[in-house]
């Protein structure tokens, strides 16, 4: 019977629930179990596919094809195993379902009622996850805050799972503590709150993570414990780190992964892997001093004053993973591709890095921008990473500037012109014609078959690939033998050989385009064979930084 830990968050939002979720998984996979995590959204959207990043940062791909919270790209990366649309429900996905099937007559004629139906195929649908993963144990985290409305019928589903089996559920509260600057004192009053909050939806936690600048005192752990009624060693010190990687060796000073396997009745399995390899990372991290700069060029999605990094954590992420398996430092900026269009001697500036990645993304805005920096990039020698778009832009400024066909463009940013050398994929044009949006681009892992004379093959090591994608427009196959015969490497293609998937410029030290996200599948302990690539070419390049 698999257990299961429910993770819900107290007094704000954004204060790392997902990073717990992900890293008591990897603390329980550690004492020798077998870990699967959910995550629940409470928003009506079926799916995280049409939200604009600037609401919920990046939009995470399964490997078969569901577009999600960027959370389970957390616990990807810390569990090192696939998670699948199972592992994925919103209000909107959970509704839809009870809905379809009341339709379908399958609750033979009832009144099909709020309470208890929704809860009921919220508990159908983490145990059947659970089942489908095999998992000893299923972490479930609750998107958002206790006391939101939309949280209630989650939480409900959550109290009958305890209720039923006392013994296989455990409740884990994320509270932050702050610190008033004016006041110097932590205050554990909001995580009191949180807790009768929670209590008010008949749970009791029973853990409370404390997420604060600092480590929370015993003094501290005393009083939330007394006025939670909660045991004190249940309260967990959670403070700020630099890196996220951290976190489960952080827990594990404080027990957390034995005191979880107590409260089952369980205990650590003999010859149960351990730390050792996480130590390792977090060790390679921290000694890693020497600095290597990458710039990502990109339309980056501000919040009033502020800049949603979150919108590319995959990417990111993926660079520290390659870097650090090459003990180097990462030093990322983010350039506004605005820059390169409003005055082109902004474009001096890439001169200083080692390495320069065009991400994913939609739309014309900016659009000249990147294709300035390819340019620049190209000319000069710097190493290249082009994702999606990225790939899709390489593609635009190799037709404009090398073979002359100076109004090269993309369906997507111009459908009215004559030399679309990325074009509409044939099977999406009745999806756009009928304005269907939701779930319909190529989404999910599709082979790949490589070039042997590649850098991509020589960086895989290996012939056929597989890949995790999200795009509607490909390239055009009417330019690509003018392209090959401008020395530009169809390096990989789809096993009918019908969808470039990779481009390639062999006389440039390190220049590959990809229209895939191989970022999503990044993992912390060995990196990708792309982004390690690139970081190889951008170590050996090495060139004089321009001075600040």
């Amino acid at each position: 019977m698999s257990k299961y830990v429910f993770v819900v968050g107290g007094v704000m939002s954004g204060v790392g629930k997902g990073i717990a979720v992900a890293s008591i998984g990897r603390i329980l996979q550690a004492k020798g179990y077998s870990v699967t995590a959910i995550k629940i959204d409470p928003y009506i959207n079926v799916d995280a596919g049409t939200m604009n990043p600037t609401e919920h940062g990046e939009v995470f791909v399964t490997e078969d094809g569901d577009e999600t919270d960027q959370d389970l790209g957390n616990y990807e990366r810390f569990l090192g195993t696939n998670i699948y649309s199972i592992n994925y429900m919103t209000t909107g996905r959970v509704y839809q379902s009870v809905i379809e099937r009341e339709r379908n007559l399958e609750y033979g004629g009832k009144c099909v009622e709020v309470v208890p139906h929704i809860p009921e195929e919220i508990i159908d649908r983490i145990t059947k996850a659970g089942k489908k993963a095999d998992a000893d144990i299923t972490i479930v985290e609750v998107g958002g805050t206790v006391g939101e409305y939309q949280n209630m019928l989650f939480l409900e589903a959550a109290r009958m799972m305890k209720m039923n089996n006392i013994s296989d559920v455990v409740f884990v509260l994320v509270s932050f503590l702050p610190i008033p600057s004016k006041i110097g004192e932590m205050k554990t009053k909001p995580t009191q709150y949180a807790i009768r909050t929670l209590n008010s939806a008949g749970i009791q936690p029973d853990f409370v993570i404390c997420r604060a600048e600092q480590p929370i005192d015993d003094v501290r752990k005393k009083k939330i414990a007394l006025n939670g009624n909660m045991f004190k060693d249940h309260i967990i010190s959670a403070p700020d780190i630099e890196y996220v990687y951290e976190v489960p060796l952080n827990f594990e000073k404080e027990n957390l992964g034995d005191l979880i396997l107590k409260k089952f009745g369980w205990s650590e399995k003999y010859n149960a892997p351990g730390l050792k390899n996480w130590e390792q990372l977090v060790s390679r991290i921290k000694n890693a001093t020497e600095e290597i700069k990458i710039g990502i060029v990109g339309k980056y999605f501000h919040t009033g004053d502020y800049v949603l990094t979150d919108s590319y954590i995959s990417v990111i992420e993926a660079v520290k993973h390659a870097c650090w398996k090459h003990g180097r430092k990462p030093k990322i900026d983010w350039l506004d591709s605005g820059d390169f269009e409003q005055d082109e001697s902004n474009l001096e500036s890439l001169r200083q890095y080692h390495a320069v990645i065009v991400p994913g993304g939609f739309g014309s805005r900016g659009i000249e921008g990147k294709i300035n920096a390819i340019k620049f990039v190209r000319e000069n020698k710097i190493p290249y990473l082009g994702l999606c778009y990225g790939m899709q832009l390489a593609t635009i400024e190799f037709a404009r500037n090398v073979l002359g066909i100076h109004d090269a463009t993309s369906t997507e940013i111009n459908d009215q012109s004559p030399n679309q050398v990325i074009h509409l994929m044939a099977d999406q044009v009745k999806n756009i014609e009928e304005s269907n949006y939701g779930s319909t681009m190529r989404l999910g892992a599709y082979p790949c078959v490589l070039d042997e004379r590649s850098k991509s093959y020589i960086a895989y090591k290996e012939k056929n690939i597989s890949e995790r994608h999200r795009h509607r427009y490909e390239f055009n196959n009417d330019f690509r033998q003018k392209m090959e015969q401008a020395g530009m490497l169809i390096a990989g293609v789809s096993p009918d050989n019908r969808l470039v998937e990779i481009i390639e410029l062999p006389e440039h030290p390190f220049f590959v385009g990809v229209q895939f996200h191989p970022e999503f599948k990044s993992r912390p302990l060995e990196g990708h064979p792309l982004f390690n690539a690139l970081i190889e070419a951008g170590v050996a390049s090495m060139k004089p930084r321009l001075i600040d």
